[in-house]
């Protein structure tokens, strides 16, 4: 669905970027909650969260951690959108992967990251069985968790359909479109296209680029009345020659210019949690479940 508002999703620091890669990408919880508050003065609809262990600088799946980040983010904005990764690129078990679903109160997430099927990427790869995805699914809805839908090639999305058809997915959808992974759709207007066309009804969408591409899918999202995925998750660096890295507050300012020519507002959080039907914030996250079922 094509809105006018822009949805801001906002990824500050993702599984591959390292101290030694940039010295910008947070890692610490105070490092990622302080990122993350900056971003909210400047204007985002929703953040997507990894954890990492503070000693390794390695990502982790523990639950604690999470909840420090996302109690830190509240204790400033109590309405903003929170979605914790549940990436098979690391882990393999299902205690592991959604182990972040399992807080509960101020620290509830309101989305968890649900990718819908297996990948390769350059160097490595990410294991995500069709057990797997539907027991991710089946958890979500059951805790009243929104899954936030990655998809990196349109198949991805058809497997959407099938697990609504299974009633494991329930409308109105938000779809991550990632592009320009090495073994999947790449960055370009055919793909983002045909990948958007493919897209189920009552669904609400962003672009996002990996490496280089984000800018172009952003610009690209912007111009055609998406919502966009932007952060040193998937770019470390300014410019395309990679001569200057980029801080995560470069990049959304950069949105914000984008989204300004195009004459399109930033979506607030309160507006999207509207869309989505998720509860309102302060103090209440996520879908609202009833008879233990979202």
């Amino acid at each position: 669905m094509v809105v006018n508002d822009l949805i801001v999703n906002f990824t500050p620091t993702g599984m591959i970027p390292s101290k030694t890669m940039t010295p910008h990408v947070p890692v610490s919880v105070s490092e990622i909650v302080e990122v993350v508050h900056q971003a909210i003065e400047t204007g985002i609809s929703m953040v997507h969260l990894h954890a990492r262990n503070e000693k390794t600088g390695e990502p982790t799946y523990d639950a604690d951690i999470y909840g420090q980040i996302i109690g830190g983010i509240r204790a400033v904005s109590r309405d903003l959108i929170i979605c914790v990764s549940l990436s098979g690129r690391n882990f393999k078990s299902f205690d592991q992967r959604s182990a972040p679903l399992q807080l509960d109160g101020e620290l509830k997430p309101d989305m968890g990251s649900l990718t819908l099927s297996s990948l390769n990427f350059n160097t490595t790869e990410s294991i995500n069985s069709p057990g797997m995805i539907k027991s991710l699914a089946v958890e979500m809805k059951k805790r009243g968790i929104l899954p936030e839908l990655e998809a990196f090639d349109s198949g991805m999305i058809n497997y959407a359909k099938y697990l609504e058809r299974k009633g494991l997915l329930e409308p109105p959808h938000y779809f991550n479109l990632l592009l320009g992974n090495i073994a999947c759709a790449q960055a370009d207007m055919f793909h983002a296209g045909v990948m958007i066309n493919e897209l189920p009804e009552n669904s609400y969408w962003s672009l996002a680029g990996i490496g280089s591409a984000q800018l172009k899918m952003n610009a690209l999202a912007i111009a055609c009345g998406g919502g966009v995925r932007v952060g040193l998750e998937d770019n470390i660096w300014y410019n395309n020659a990679r001569t200057r890295l980029a801080t995560n507050h470069e990049l959304i300012r950069r949105v914000h210019k984008l989204a300004e020519a195009n004459e399109r507002k930033i979506m607030p959080p309160g507006k999207l949690r509207k869309m989505l039907h998720l509860e309102s914030g302060f103090g209440k996250y996520g879908r609202p479940v009833k008879n233990g079922t979202a």
